[in-house]
């Protein structure tokens, strides 16, 4: 049995909501490195208030401006890699985070106090088929956010860096 998505609701284009979402992005990584992960460690939104999913800080440089940014992400581990997924609510463009990556793949991760250097690559159809209902089982809203868009959301893995 295929169950349908609801509609995109209309207030998630709302123009003043990519402000509250860079703030509040602002706060939940203030909080991630204060507490070590403890606060802002589990994401506990939609599909994730009755399933918490665990959440990383993604480091990142801008690949235009050069700057140095921080992105709060859901992810999934697989064996000694770890999955992130771009898809930025079922928007119809891939999140700037997702851009910088493929500029600068070279990154840094945080987990609770860990923080480790990971390079980031954008699985093929063949390992996204793969890790995508493994994604889908953490956190169902992947799906919704798949039907909402035309664009198919990027599944990036994140391989350690010695």
């Amino acid at each position: 049995m295929t169950v349908t998505p609801p509609p995109r609701p209309k207030q998630l284009d709302a123009p003043v909501l990519p402000k509250i979402f860079k703030y509040a992005g602002r706060a939940h990584v203030w909080l991630y490195r204060r507490t070590g992960g403890r606060i802002g460690g589990k994401w506990r939104i939609g599909a994730g208030f009755r399933k918490p999913v665990p959440t990383l800080l993604l480091e990142h440089r801008g690949s235009k401006s050069g700057n140095q940014y921080t992105t709060p992400l859901l992810y999934l581990r697989d064996g000694a890699d770890i999955v992130i997924v771009a898809s930025q609510g079922g928007l119809p463009k891939h999140p700037q985070w997702y851009h910088n990556l493929r500029a600068n793949p070279d990154v840094h991760i945080q987990i609770g106090r860990e923080r480790r250097a990971v390079r980031a690559v954008t699985a093929d159809a063949r390992e996204r088929a793969r890790l995508w209902p493994l994604l889908v089982g953490i956190y169902a809203d992947f799906d919704t956010y798949q039907a909402w868009t035309e664009r198919e959301i990027p599944v990036v893995v994140l391989h350690p860096r010695d």
